[in-house]
């Protein structure tokens, strides 16, 4: 029996839907092709570094220096190729971040991706609709690292292309794919690569295709290096595509990630401050506390556009113990599962602040603005969260309203 109904000669109809194919779905043998992919070549010199003050204008920067504090949002899944509302109204949220009578430490400096910028194959052409129309008016820099879908090479290409033409330019040139977009290409200098500023170093790695990632040499040795090299009186991130740790319906977390993770920071002595990863259509924070007390944040931020995914089936009032061994717990601290939305990070050098906000339905009346449903601030010094709740001073950027869960009182 075939995957599709077939008329006369060479017509094909509509596809046959899976269960009619006297097998079950979840034995099906994905058409998709999703062993590793080789990666393209570096287009920096090692250790695959780049700076905020290269990006940022002179005054800007000086101004985040001075202040002692970053901004910046965070999200990811972002393309919208099956209908582009909701990550346009994603867009639009962000950009009510942006205070034009604010010190530009307390406006976002960029927005950095978890991975999944276009959908489904990275493909060059979908660059415009799904990259630079969206965030057409959004005013600062866009840094990301590939997910899943956009290593995915189509037969006509390589995998990687349309990611490394577009972020990992060697110039900020302009290309033919943005169009009427202002937008230059970024130039980070690898797929995997690290973001330097005087206040977070951002790592972020490649996960690669396969289901729950991949991640091989040399960028493995490069991973423990980062952690080992990078300076430590200022936090540490670590972002990717597929999260170590996730309490949805779909994907789950991945052990192949979370043991990438854990070797690598026992090779290097330094656990991560936060990790941040995409590929779940929807926004976690789940906390990994050791056996010493000490407490790392785990946030799933992939709800920038593409369709939501659910969180477990089911409505969990949270703070709710996931996970348990001999040596940490994993708890699902809160979550959005309902709406897209985005993150914004806040980095001092004593707190890590977030405010995770969701903006309305596309059905919804877009008056109701974005609503602040997650808010935490967290002691990277100490490793521990500080006593707080969704009242807590929040950027200007909608009502601060419901959340289905709140931060856990410590």
């Amino acid at each position: 029996m075939t995957d599709a109904y077939k008329g006369s000669g060479s017509h094909t109809f509509g596809r046959r839907r899976p269960i009619l194919s006297g097998k079950y779905p979840v034995t099906l043998e994905p058409k998709r092709d999703t062993h590793f992919r080789a990666l393209p070549d570096p287009t920096g010199d090692p250790p695959f570094h780049l700076a905020l003050e290269n990006i940022l204008e002179a005054e800007d920067f000086k101004a985040i220096v001075d202040a002692k504090r970053l901004t910046f949002h965070v999200n990811g899944d972002m393309g919208g190729i099956k209908y582009a509302v909701p990550q346009e109204l994603v867009a639009k949220g962000m950009e009510k971040s942006f205070d034009a009578g604010a010190d530009q430490s307390v406006n976002p400096a960029f927005l950095y991706i978890t991975g999944d910028c276009v959908y489904y194959n990275g493909e060059v052409a979908q660059y415009y609709s799904q990259f630079y129309e969206p965030y057409e008016f959004y005013p600062r820099p866009i840094f990301a690292v590939p997910g899943n879908h956009d290593g995915e090479n189509l037969p006509t290409g390589n995998t990687l292309d349309g990611f490394v033409r577009n972020f990992c330019a060697p110039e900020a040139d302009k290309l033919p794919e943005s169009q009427d977009s202002h937008r230059t290409a970024m130039v980070q200098p690898n797929v995997y690569w690290t973001l330097t500023t005087p206040l977070l170093n951002i790592v972020g790695l490649y996960s690669n295709v396969p289901a729950g990632g991949e991640v091989k040499e040399p960028q493995r040795s490069w991973f423990v290096n980062e952690l080992k090299t990078l300076p430590k009186d200022v936090p540490l991130f670590v972002t990717l595509h597929h999260p170590p740790y996730s309490a949805d319906d779909h994907h789950s977390g991945s052990l192949h990630m979370k043991k990438l993770i854990d070797d690598a920071a026992q090779q290097a002595g330094r656990f991560p401050d936060m990790v941040i990863a995409g590929h779940v259509h929807d926004y976690q924070r789940l906390t990994q506390e050791f056996s010493d007390g000490r407490q790392v944040p785990f946030l799933v931020t992939g709800a920038g556009g593409y369709r939501v995914g659910k969180v477990d089936h089911q409505a969990m009032i949270t703070p709710v113990l996931m996970h348990k061994d001999d040596d940490s717990m994993i708890t699902l601290e809160a979550y959005v599962d309902d709406h897209h939305g985005f993150l914004i990070l806040s980095v001092t050098p004593e707190l890590i602040t977030g405010h995770y906000y969701q903006v309305p339905r596309p059905q919804e009346p877009y008056s109701k603005g974005n609503q602040l449903t997650d808010h935490f601030e967290f002691d990277w010094k100490k490793g521990r969260y500080r006593i707080n709740d969704l009242s807590g001073s929040a950027p200007k950027v909608g009502t601060v309203a419901r959340g289905r869960g709140r931060a856990r009182h410590h």
